[in-house]
């Protein structure tokens, strides 16, 4: 998508680009230089708009880095438990379930800290346009314009799919109809959810449906997670239980898959404690 509009203050805004129905990257010309805006930088506070120096507690570096690390500690739990799932281990199945429920509460409040941060993040008005001021903090908040929200709450969502699914392989019910039931298809939601919210994080740092940024940090760390999304889509649906007993390279499959896909998480995660750091605003002003 392109356009070319005067804006607030004399500025003009040259050029935008999107995957339809989103509009994520705009140029601007400001001051004789430009200004590049980003939907994510934008929904992450990685950069201040121009005349606008204060910023929320949860557009600060801190929150970003803190939601990292929560996100890491997440993935790294069901690293561990898919590891012990495919060695030779002294842990018993309830134990090693309990570490797949133990990883997913960090998940799960990694992810509402993610989904607040878009929920509070006002939709970009334009340059020169006085930030929205709003009553109260917004717990789920409406951003329908935004892929960032969107892609928040299907994370959130899916997040806590899983926290039922893996609390209730704790204590697996009998036959395999319940197991199905309680247990995998609450896996296929969640791993549906991530799947949904990696590839709106892919489209809003690389601005179309398919694009091939590696040399930007945002869209290798969308890309490595939409990777483990895959990854835990696969894990997810081997993990069905059939009527019959099955060849038991499926549920290894299940498991290595499960680990590839902690494993993209982890330095998915990792790499947003390092973009929370980036002087992004460098790039932004041109």
């Amino acid at each position: 998508m392109e356009a070319t509009s005067p804006t607030n203050g004399g500025t003009v805004e040259i050029h935008q680009r999107g995957a339809w129905p989103f509009v994520t990257r705009r140029s601007f010309r400001l001051h004789g230089g430009k200004f590049i805006w980003r939907a994510r930088q934008h929904r992450k506070g990685l950069v201040r708009l121009p005349g606008h120096e204060t910023r929320p507690f949860w557009h600060r570096p801190s929150y970003n880095c803190w939601m990292g690390l929560t996100f890491a500690v997440g993935a790294s739990l069901f690293m561990l438990g898919s590891l012990l799932s495919l060695v030779p281990s002294s842990l018993s199945g309830l134990q090693i379930n309990c570490i797949f429920f133990a990883g997913s509460i960090p998940f799960t409040l990694a992810g509402y800290l993610q989904h607040f941060q878009a929920a509070n993040t006002p939709a970009f008005a334009g340059i020169g346009v006085p930030v929205e001021q709003t009553e109260g903090i917004r717990w789920i908040g409406w951003q329908p314009a935004s892929p960032g929200w969107w892609c928040t709450l299907a994370q959130l969502i899916g997040t806590i799919a899983f926290n039922f699914n893996t609390f209730d392989a704790i204590r697996p019910p009998t036959g395999q109809l319940a197991q199905d039931f309680m247990i995998w298809v609450p896996g296929m939601i969640g791993s549906v959810c991530f799947l949904v919210s990696g590839y709106l994080a892919y489209i809003e740092a690389g601005h179309a449906h398919i694009s091939f940024r590696p040399r930007d940090l945002d869209w290798c760390i969308a890309a490595i997670n939409l990777s483990g999304c895959f990854a835990f889509m696969i894990a997810s649906t081997l993990a069905y239980v059939p009527a019959v007993r099955e060849p038991a390279w499926i549920p290894e499959l299940s498991n290595l898959n499960l680990l590839v896909g902690a494993t993209c998480f982890l330095a998915g995660a990792l790499l947003l404690m390092v973009e929370a750091r980036v002087d992004w605003e460098k790039d932004a002003y041109r």
